[in-house]
């Protein structure tokens, strides 16, 4: 009788966050009449819930971008590209470094999807962790306030077994 109390109490505090999350994200003011990039969201949010890109904008999407090989000689996964935060890490200085080249910059970045592969030294399981730690480094800080809209999935692998993220890329420009 008390599993089974437990459970309700649990099923009824879940679905009331849920709830709760859902009247929240539909109460934030909609101006979508703007000539501006506009992200929507909550503030305590490292992410945004949505964007809103004005058609006078350009869209530019980036294939899925995979890390930089640290050493090539490497005999583990970590030597060759690192662990998740690493390899987030590289991949989104290969973005910088691509957006630079184009004129633009990560404040251009609206949309990421990411793939975080599972991690053999996280008992098989994705070390979203790392990616988010990575994430903070670029995105939402002083330099770069942009809270980009995001889809985070966990995959089994990727092409190559060694990668543990792919990243692909959404940019918005004038």
């Amino acid at each position: 009788m008390k599993k089974a109390k437990s459970l309700v109490a649990s099923v009824v505090f879940g679905t009331s966050l849920l709830v709760g999350a859902y009247a929240f994200a539909g109460s934030e003011k909609q101006d979508l009449k703007t000539d501006k990039v506009t992200f929507f969201g909550t503030p305590s949010s490292s992410i945004s819930s949505s964007v809103s890109i004005p058609k006078q904008y350009n869209q530019l999407w980036i294939s899925g971008t995979v890390p930089p090989t640290l050493n090539a000689k490497g005999t583990t996964i970590y030597e060759k590209y690192g662990d998740t935060q690493k390899q987030a890490e590289g991949i989104f200085e290969n973005l910088k470094s691509q957006l630079k080249a184009k004129g633009l910059s990560m404040k251009d970045v609206v949309y990421l999807r990411v793939y975080v592969a599972s991690d053999p030294e996280k008992g098989d399981k994705p070390d979203y962790t790392g990616f988010f730690n990575a994430y903070g480094k670029y995105f939402n800080t002083k330099e770069n306030p942009v809270k980009t809209a995001r889809s985070t999935v966990g995959v089994e692998s990727l092409v190559n077994p060694d990668w543990l993220v792919e990243i692909e890329a959404f940019v918005a420009y004038k």
